[in-house]
Parts: C-alpha cells; sequence; structure tokens
C-alpha cells in the first residue's frame, strides 16, 4: 500500500480516538455509586471510553477504510453506498424469499449454505414477468473489469441485517452471475480463526465457517486490499496508536 492510502487511512483511525476523547470531555460523566463502590473510579471511566470509542468505530469508518483499501489494491472504481437496480424475474425473488423465510424459521429441510440456497433459487422454473429492485451495498468496486458488493456489518450483526444481506447477495448473483458478492465483518470478535466465530443469530442464515461469501478480519481486508493488508492496516492503527495514547493517558 503506498504512502498516500495509509495517510488516509492512518486519518480515519486517528479522528476516531480524538472525536472519543472530545466526547469524553464533554459529556457529563453519569453519577454510578455502586458501580464505583464495586470496582473502581478508574474502571467505571474507562468502561465508557472504550464503549464511546466503539461507537467512534463504527459502520462509516470501516465502509471508508474499505473504500481506500480497495482503490489502493488496484480498483477502478470504488464507492461507497453504491445503488444497484437489478431487473430479477418474480419466480426468482419469490424463491429469495421464501429460502428466507424458511432460514429464519428454522425448517431443518433448508440448509444455510450460500451455494445451496443459491442453486434451489436457480432451479426455480422462471415466470417471465421481470421487476427491478433497488439494492445497496455498504461497498462495491470494480477490478479487472469485475463488480464485486460487499454487505459491511458489525461483528455481531442480528439476524435481521443477515437476512437482509443476504437477500441483497442473492439478488445480485441471480441478476449478475459474473459478480462477487461478499458478506463481511471486520474482525472476529471470538478469535483469529473463521471457525471460532460463535455469535448463533447470524450462524442461522448463513454456514459462517464454510461459506465462501462469508469474510470476516484478514480475510475480508485481504480479499479487498490483498494479501497482507490486514496485517499493514493494524501496523498503522498501532502507528496512531502511539501519537495518541498519550493523549488518552492525561484524561485521569
Amino acid at each position: 500500500m503506498n504512502q498516500y492510502y495509509r495517510d488516509l487511512i492512518a486519518t480515519e483511525f486517528r479522528n476516531c480516538v480524538r472525536g472519543t476523547i472530545e466526547r469524553i470531555k464533554g459529556n457529563e460523566q453519569t453519577y454510578r455509586p455502586f458501580h464505583t463502590a464495586l470496582l473502581s473510579d478508574d474502571v467505571v471511566f474507562w468502561s465508557a471510553f472504550e464503549r464511546s470509542f466503539s461507537t467512534s468505530f463504527g459502520q462509516r469508518v470501516i465502509e471508508e477504510i474499505a473504500l481506500l483499501v480497495a482503490r489502493s489494491n488496484g480498483a477502478t472504481e470504488a464507492k461507497r453506498q453504491f445503488e444497484t437496480v437489478v431487473h430479477i424475474d418474480v419466480a426468482y425473488e419469490n424463491a429469495i424469499n421464501q429460502e428466507l423465510r424458511m432460514l429464519r424459521e428454522r425448517h431443518s429441510s433448508f440448509s444455510t449454505s450460500w451455494n445451496h440456497t443459491l442453486q434451489r433459487v436457480l432451479q426455480t422454473n422462471i415466470s417471465g414477468q421481470i421487476m427491478d429492485i433497488r439494492v445497496i451495498s455498504d461497498l462495491w468496486w470494480c477490478k479487472d473489469g469485475i463488480d464485486n458488493y460487499i454487505s459491511l456489518k458489525t461483528v455481531k450483526p442480528n439476524i435481521d441485517q443477515t437476512l437482509v444481506a443476504k437477500q441483497d447477495c442473492l439478488r445480485l448473483a441471480v441478476n449478475n452471475p459474473n459478480c462477487n458478492v461478499y458478506f463481511g465483518l471486520p474482525y472476529n470478535p471470538y478469535g483469529e480463526f473463521k471457525d471460532d466465530y460463535a455469535h448463533n443469530p447470524p450462524m442461522r442464515i448463513f454456514d459462517f465457517h464454510h461459506d465462501s461469501i462469508v469474510l470476516i478480519g484478514k480475510d475480508m481486508w485481504e480479499t479487498i486490499g490483498g494479501v497482507g493488508c490486514y496485517d499493514e492496516l493494524l501496523d498503522i492503527a498501532e502507528e496512531v496508536g502511539e501519537e495518541t495514547r498519550w493523549r488518552i493517558g492525561n484524561l485521569r
């Protein structure tokens, strides 16, 4: 990654920390006598700081960093909140909704596997009636003439968010068999490996441990930014942390 994109990404990280510091300074601290008595002033303060930082380091920041990473890795075009109008047969749309309804209701005959779901939809007899549906992708990028769409979510998405993401991925894949669609989480809160992921609600919709379109942590960043991207992002964050830790330390 060249220095231009490293600097832009560093600015995003830096602004997250600065925004958190300013918010903490400007907010009245909630009086929690039992928390303080049982824990300590420091524990209560840093807990509030972490919650505030997690708010700063949210969807917008992840999308912006992903956009910069895609551009740094040779994407000819890349956009956040990208709108695609898919032209889909009504029978396919009905089949997609039926698949997702069965997954939500936990019908044992319906597999969470992405490949199984997509193939069942494509085996539907078409009606000849076409409908237009608007799909918003958190990030779209075009590289080597191939369209790539990713739904970026917080690391513990709920079932409704995951259903909408899978619905959009299916619509895009049916509309354009040559595109790539992904469901991405910026890191794995349960460990380093994909098999470590253990948040149950979204796992009712995707086969998190085996679906190739489910990208978590390193897999997500390196799919967008190429081999070594994840480690480079951590290096940039570490460099910014060396600048910002003293500011944080002076809050107490």
